[in-house]
């Protein structure tokens, strides 16, 4: 990566690198790291700005290529191999998944056809305000409360994670509270073993719980995950909840990230409730997000 090189210049030479391998092995991982990144940072800010996992863009940039060859008359099972795919069945599913079609009705018809264009990443600069962000370093912590599996959902409440919540008695609530002895404070939000991609439906860890020390005594009914020292980028919202939440996600991909020297490191993103409406209509929260200098 050159000197400077921002998270938009990155992800549109990674693009490029992408389209250079469509009919080749694409290692994500490899291609982050000769780009002067990760491939964790890569498959995330992706994810965010592009709306898609990267895996979703191969694919479709793949079918998108594969009809013209699909309409030339190529042998299916060559073409299935040049993409990726070990048998006709699978490359079948791909490309109907794709244009709504199969092979055999575009190879007979000409159409109809689904594009996938090739993306070009543009950071637009609104201007209109600044968000409220600070940098800290914080030794190792643990995180401990009640965990359960639940669906990643981008956008409203996600239910499986509210009736974890709900489920849990209010002295459950106070004990927690009353545990927690280190930043971040209060109640927290946890999503843990996310998909690296960011793949909406995919399932995560939810921990609702505290923040204590390395060396603090755990209750054994709690779950645990152990947080690594290092540097956190944390973000204060205010607002609906949990609209002002997920919109200060998605700033956080598109305005901090390009515009800051630094990128997202393995670990749990943590979502911090500092005070709320009794409702949980409205909210005032930290969201707080594992980071390494670019």
């Amino acid at each position: 990566m050159a000197k400077g090189d921002t998270v938009i210049e990155i992800l549109n030479r990674l693009v490029d690198e992408i389209e250079r391998r469509l009919d080749d092995e694409i290692d994500i991982d490899a291609l982050a790291a000769a780009l002067g990144t990760t491939g964790y940072h890569a498959r995330r800010m992706f994810s965010s700005l592009a709306g898609m996992p990267i895996s979703e863009y191969v694919r479709r940039r793949r079918m998108t290529v594969a009809a013209a060859d699909v309409i030339g008359g190529d042998d299916l099972l060559a073409t299935a191999v040049r993409y990726g795919y070990g048998s006709v069945e699978a490359f079948g599913r791909a490309f109907r998944s794709v244009h709504g079609v199969s092979h055999g009705d575009v190879r007979r018809d000409g159409g109809p056809l689904r594009s996938q264009p090739t993306l070009r990443f543009r950071l637009t600069v609104e201007g209109s305000s600044a968000m409220d962000a600070r940098i800290i370093e914080r030794p190792t912590f643990r995180l401990i409360g009640h965990a359960a599996r639940a669906p990643l959902i981008h956008t409203g409440v996600n239910p499986r994670i509210q009736e974890h919540i709900a489920a849990l008695p209010g002295e459950e609530h106070a004990r927690l509270a009353a545990l927690s002895n280190t930043e971040p404070g209060g109640l927290l939000q946890v999503s843990a073993d996310v998909d690296p991609e960011y793949r909406e439906g995919s399932e995560l860890t939810y921990l609702h719980g505290v923040a204590v020390d390395v060396d603090a005594a755990v209750p054994a009914d709690l779950d645990m995950i152990e947080v690594e020292a290092g540097t956190w980028v944390v973000f204060r919202t205010s607002g609906s909840y949990p609209a002002a939440l997920q919109e200060a996600y998605a700033a956080s991909a598109s305005e901090w990230f390009p515009s800051n020297p630094w990128r997202l490191r393995p670990g749990p993103p943590i979502v911090a409730i500092l005070e709320r409406a009794d409702d949980f209509s409205t909210a005032t929260s930290e969201l707080w997000f594992p980071i390494e200098r670019q």
